[in-house]
């Protein structure tokens, strides 16, 4: 069973890539999308959502806007802003976001390795966010956001990358926000076999991103596969747009938490409870965790540093996670909020915005506290997924995002 393959990708001309790629799909909302994507025809966004050729207040998930979406496509190929390469090609892709540098591999994901799992998940999905990205992929016929995954230590394949991105990139693009998108096309094909047989020696790849664009990949390719009667299982709907990393260079930042009230506590009461779990101590200044076990509470103007108690740590891949013992320690039994996905009374901080943005939430009344929170590590990631187990709602935000628009995968 293979892992990755190579395909034919469809990539921006070199110069309107620019012109092109945009942020994920869902990392922006309907008005800042139509905002970012204003007065620029060929943005990928008209194709990932397309909504935003209808009027404000059009129900995104309507058919005539998943149609919308794949005669935007059309128009792009037929402008020729996109075109797709004749043979299947291994891409490397670079992200650069100030002085972090991550180097990985665009491939075709194999449907049947994800359903073994030995392409591994660590998180639930909701049936009608899959249902959504199933009727994205049906309407294009295309794959055109991409699974963020990660490999295990490899330290040959590794260098092929680096090696690869030595030549000048077929795509440079600096995004608005700064971050530096290059892309590079390996055709040689004793290249794309060597890094075939590396991913295929690898025992599995770990989603890191993506598990919804995944989960509607394998139901794509299950209806379609049951349609063939001449299925082979070379077709393209067995595969799935991925970009691959290292774990090594994955980044991973605080997924913070922010809450309405202290469930009808006084402060003093408030921080005698969370004492019998952490130890408590107030800060000068703000409180980023530097080590895991280590929260950062911001409550009525002021900064406190939280150590969880040695005796309430625990061993299991799930419930030692910081998220886990936020929850387990100070926000369910404290607070209140036992369910993260469903109260209203939490809600959640994540990527660059940092401590100033959960200052900012308090002092301004809209919330009563904020937990500053370690990132979690990529080893703990993988420890869950290998023992078959999910994770807490909110607890990995990967930085920098991929584009979208940078390559996408056609289904023949």
């Amino acid at each position: 069973m293979h892992l990755i393959q190579p395909f034919k990708g469809l990539r921006p001309l070199a110069e309107r890539a620019a012109e092109v790629i945009a942020p994920p799909y869902d990392v922006l909302d309907t008005e800042e999308a139509r905002a970012r994507a204003a007065g620029k025809p060929w943005s990928f966004l008209h194709i990932s959502k397309p909504e935003i050729d209808f009027p404000p207040n059009t129900d995104p998930y309507a058919p005539a806007v998943y149609a919308k979406g794949a005669e935007n496509l059309g128009r792009m190929l037929a402008a020729r802003i996109l075109a797709r390469d004749s043979e299947p090609c291994y891409y490397v892709y670079r992200l650069k976001m100030d002085d972090h540098v991550q180097t990985g591999i665009v491939g075709a994901a194999w449907v049947a390795a994800y359903d073994a799992n030995r392409i591994r998940r660590h998180e639930l999905t909701r049936p009608d966010k899959e249902t959504d990205r199933v009727h994205q992929i049906e309407a294009l016929n295309a794959q055109t956001g991409p699974v963020l995954m990660a490999y295990p230590p490899a330290p040959l394949l590794d260098s092929m990358l680096a090696e690869a991105a030595t030549a000048p990139p077929a795509l440079d693009v600096t995004a608005d926000d700064g971050i530096v998108h290059q892309l590079w096309v390996l055709r040689d094909a004793q290249t794309i076999s060597t890094l075939t047989a590396a991913f295929d020696a690898m025992a599995a790849l770990y989603i890191a991103d993506g598990h919804h664009r995944s989960a509607a990949a394998s139901r794509v390719a299950a209806v379609r596969r049951n349609a063939n009667p001449h299925h082979t299982g070379e077709e393209s709907y067995n595969r799935f747009l991925s970009v691959v990393f290292p774990t090594h260079e994955m980044r991973i930042l605080g997924y913070h938490r922010v809450v309405q009230d202290l469930n009808g506590l006084t402060l003093s009461n408030f921080l005698s409870l969370v004492a019998e779990h952490f130890v408590v101590t107030s800060s000068p200044t703000a409180v980023r965790p530097a080590q895991q076990g280590e929260f950062g509470l911001y409550v009525f103007g002021k900064w406190y540093r939280l150590n969880i108690r040695t005796e309430r740590k625990s061993t299991d891949p799930v419930a030692r996670l910081d998220v886990s013992l936020l929850t387990e320690h100070l926000l369910g039994p404290i607070l209140g909020i036992h369910d993260l996905r469903r109260d209203q009374r939490i809600d959640f901080v994540g990527g660059m915005r940092g401590l100033a943005e959960l200052e900012k939430r308090v002092d301004s009344g809209e919330m009563a506290a904020a937990l500053a929170l370690f990132p979690t590590r990529m080893e703990d990631l993988m420890a869950v997924a290998d023992a078959g187990a999910v994770m807490p709602p909110k607890s990995t935000w990967f930085e920098p995002k991929l584009a979208d628009g940078m390559v996408s995968h056609i289904l023949d």
